[in-house]
């Protein structure tokens, strides 16, 4: 998927997301990543945000999570990090879909997958101003990344949504020195209320850390694709990431 999409206006003008597919390079081969730039197609004078996929690939969906930061005025790239295993791949929320997400994600080496988001912030800062700033925005297994991202000082700030795993990682909390947002739904069977809490304790004397609970939100809130979104609690996290971010960026 490349080129532009256009959505119409009331007023009948349209509005422009330019994306397209790209190449990172890594010393272990070469992957593609989701570009989307912001209405004006140019990235002077903007910031960048990596976003980390879930279990299901670079599909519809994150694409058009990253369409919706573009137009939010950032520049976003979305790494494929499952290209070791299944190149591209993009998958539904259910059935043997579900069942294939699950396997690709055991056979992910969290590691390789870390260095795939060093390389990925490395290519997106080549298209930024210098000076500018990178935040990791992920969701699921993506906000695992996204929080090693932050505590392994790869970007400037960091938003990650129902973290799958982050809990087993607690050690690297001391080294959280970068602005980190957490969002987790209340209802979240897979991350349980004990779990946040374990989460919260850990992070709540690093600098600029928040975490925040939505009491009628399941896992996957904002994946408006899947039978667990919930829109309230979606457009307030979404809201409060961009004033987190705009905040994170101006210091």
């Amino acid at each position: 998927m490349s080129g532009r999409r256009h959505f119409p206006l009331f007023d009948g003008a349209t509005s422009v997301s330019n994306s397209q597919w790209i190449k990172v390079e890594t010393v272990d081969g070469t992957f593609d990543a989701y570009l989307a730039l912001p209405p004006t197609g140019k990235t002077t004078n903007a910031q960048g945000v990596v976003l980390v996929q879930e279990i299901f690939g670079v599909n519809e969906h994150i694409r058009g999570v990253a369409d919706q930061y573009a137009m939010d005025g950032y520049v976003v790239l979305a790494p494929d990090i499952f290209w070791r295993a299944a190149p591209r791949i993009e998958l539904g929320y259910a059935g043997d879909d579900m069942a294939r997400a699950l396997e690709l994600r055991k056979s992910v080496d969290v590691e390789k997958a870390v260095k795939d988001i060093e390389a990925t912030v490395k290519a997106l800062r080549g298209k930024l101003d210098a000076g500018a700033k990178v935040a990791a925005i992920g969701y699921c297994f993506g906000g695992l990344l996204s929080y090693l991202s932050a505590a392994r000082g790869l970007v400037d700030a960091a938003v990650p949504y129902y973290g799958g795993g982050i809990h087993n990682y607690l050690g690297e909390a001391a080294n959280l020195n970068v602005p980190t947002q957490f969002h987790y739904g209340a209802l979240d069977a897979h991350i349980t209320p004990d779990i946040v809490t374990q989460v919260s304790d850990a992070v709540k004397s690093r600098p600029n850390t928040e975490v925040f609970v939505y009491p009628s939100a399941d896992h996957g809130f904002n994946c408006w694709s899947r039978g667990s979104y919930h829109q309230p609690s979606a457009a307030l996290a979404h809201g409060r990431a961009l004033e987190f971010l705009a905040k994170s960026f101006a210091k």
